[in-house]
């Protein structure tokens, strides 16, 4: 099998339309992937962003130098909900993972209170332990809102696939078969169409594919969709892309499962897109990278001599309970520009000096991504579960002293630590840089390296550490996390750290570039289209957390 050459880094064209299908993203089977050496990185700019609908309202907003095309939801929109899904009797939500139970009841919530008769059903396999959890909040057979997998998949309209991407690798042609003409397949990843590409295979041409992404972990969705109720609604961001539409209803179609999730705002991307985003994000910032920062900081700050309880709130407490909230509600550049003069220097050293090291495995990550060897690993895992299953990776010294941080914590004596911020937000700008330079639009970005890590991902790491936060997210992300966080605790204390200690100046160019940067505008502007709560992980909510032992 020889694969095709392509442009790893390269997300084509400028101009996209909802009906747009970007071509193949990858150039390898997931099970027999030869890397090419032929690799060609190029600069290119964000995406222009264009869309209309016949239900809702789009509106354009600048995102620092490209105007790009967005609609902002609301519980006030509901009563558009019966018409964005004329002609969908029965939805089917297949699986009970990370997504599914959080997406399962806001549709459902959400189009009841529409008035829309819409039924939300689930389908699972009769032997599933999650067929309890789905009762537990709801979903029964007797109402003819749980079934079993296939003949939920056969009888629906809309199929919300949400298993996890390994299992959709395995099942994705009986799924397709099993689905009834005219019927809509939707996806809340981009995974599939990656692993079809890789393969030379593709959606059956007579359906509808579209996609709805929400950027951040489940139990988020559905928790802040709860805290929303009295609000006109919060939520999280969702991406959402029209892969195929063979109706002409598609657009309008996804554009209403993202208000029924409750999501503040929806932006348009491709399924490749996302996919190259999302599993690059989750690698880097939002997940595996944050783990690998406070490993390595916590460590660096007792060989300088601090106790290992102050090591842990100057490293990880810093990060969770002050620098991300200073982002979330005023921008990156905020918590630079919050210091003090002596501060600033340390930020600068600390920035300075990480950034290049986070870039080289961000930029390694996203080219793993684009690849597929990103897809094969994922897959292969999946397949060595069970003589393998995912293991607790809270277990070193580090989360064992954070729990007795947290018992004793005053919210009002967490410290912001000045070289933790230059370390994480270098981290945070080589991940975006990254991005930029391979044309992802400034909505993908911001969102997959910034709004998902300080408002869904890292409260679940201060209430409760890392585990709680990487294990609620998807199969495809807690594989990555696990995969890359030691990649970036390592060659952060091996060049980063090391580089500080022996005096290398400060690259004052790089600090230029990082106060210049225009992704700064963007975020100020997705500031002001965030969430109008705060998440609150310890509310009473009718999500479960998973917690493995």
């Amino acid at each position: 099998f020889n694969p095709p050459l392509f442009e790893a880094n390269a997300i084509q064209p400028p101009t996209m339309k909802f009906s747009l299908a970007l071509g193949a993203m990858m150039a390898a089977s997931a099970a027999a992937f030869v890397p090419s050496s032929q690799f060609s990185v190029r600069q290119s700019s964000a995406m222009q962003m264009s869309f209309s609908s016949d239900v809702f309202t789009p509106q354009e907003v600048k995102f620092a130098d490209t105007t790009e095309t967005i609609v902002k939801g609301g519980r006030d929109l509901f009563p558009l909900l019966p018409k964005a899904f004329e002609g969908i009797e029965k939805i089917g939500v297949i699986g009970w993972g990370s997504q599914a139970p959080a997406q399962a009841q806001n549709l459902r919530d959400s189009l009841n209170e529409s008035g829309t008769d819409v039924k939300v059903t689930i389908g699972l396999r009769k032997s599933s332990p999650s067929y309890k959890e789905a009762q537990e909040v709801g979903f029964s057979e007797e109402d003819g809102t749980l079934g079993e997998f296939f003949d939920v998949i056969k009888d629906s309209d809309l199929v919300v696939l949400l298993i996890s991407d390994a299992a959709q690798a395995k099942l994705y042609k009986e799924i397709f078969a099993a689905m009834k003409p005219g019927a809509t397949l939707g996806l809340s990843h981009g995974f599939l169409l990656g692993y079809l590409d890789s393969i030379g295979e593709s959606f059956p041409e007579g359906m509808d594919v579209i996609a709805v992404c929400p950027k951040g972990m489940g139990p988020s969705v559905r928790r802040l969709y709860e805290q929303g109720k009295e609000v006109n609604g919060a939520g999280i961001n969702s991406s959402f892309a029209v892969h195929q539409d063979k109706s002409g209803k598609a657009t309008d179609l996804a554009l209403g499962w993202g208000i029924a999730l409750g999501s503040p705002f929806m932006f348009e991307t491709t399924l490749t897109s996302e996919y190259k985003s999302d599993i690059y994000g989750e690698r880097g910032i939002l997940l595996g990278a944050v783990h690998g920062i406070v490993e390595s900081l916590y460590r660096r700050y007792q060989r300088q001599g601090m106790s290992p309880e102050e090591a842990f709130k100057q490293s990880c407490e810093s990060i969770t309970g002050n620098i991300v909230k200073t982002i979330s509600k005023v921008g990156i550049k905020a918590v630079y520009e919050g210091l003090g003069d002596d501060d600033k220097k340390i930020f600068e050293e600390a920035y300075s000096a990480s950034y290049m090291p986070a870039k080289e495995i961000l930029q390694e990550i996203y080219d793993e991504v684009a690849s597929g060897n990103e897809i094969r690993t994922v897959i292969m895992h999946g397949d060595r579960l069970d003589k393998f299953p995912v293991g607790k990776i809270d277990g070193t010294d580090t989360w064992q002293v954070g729990e007795r941080v947290r018992a004793a914590r005053n919210d009002d004596d967490i410290p912001l630590n000045p070289f933790t911020a230059g370390v994480y937000v270098a981290t945070m700008m080589a991940q975006i840089d990254v991005l930029r330079e391979a044309g992802h639009p400034y909505s993908e970005i911001v969102n997959e390296s910034v709004i998902e890590a300080v408002d869904s991902l890292c409260p679940y790491m201060h209430y409760r550490g890392v585990a709680f936060m990487v294990d609620n997210c998807s199969f495809t992300a807690k594989t990555g996390s696990r995969k890359w966080a030691p990649r970036f605790d390592y060659i952060l204390d091996q060049l980063a750290y090391t580089a500080v200690d022996n005096g290398k100046p400060v690259d004052q160019d790089r600090i230029k570039d990082f106060l210049e940067n225009p992704v700064h505008e963007a975020v100020t502007e997705c500031c002001k289209l965030r969430p109008t709560v705060d998440i609150s992980v310890d509310s009473a909510s009718s999500t479960k957390e998973i917690v493995i032992e």
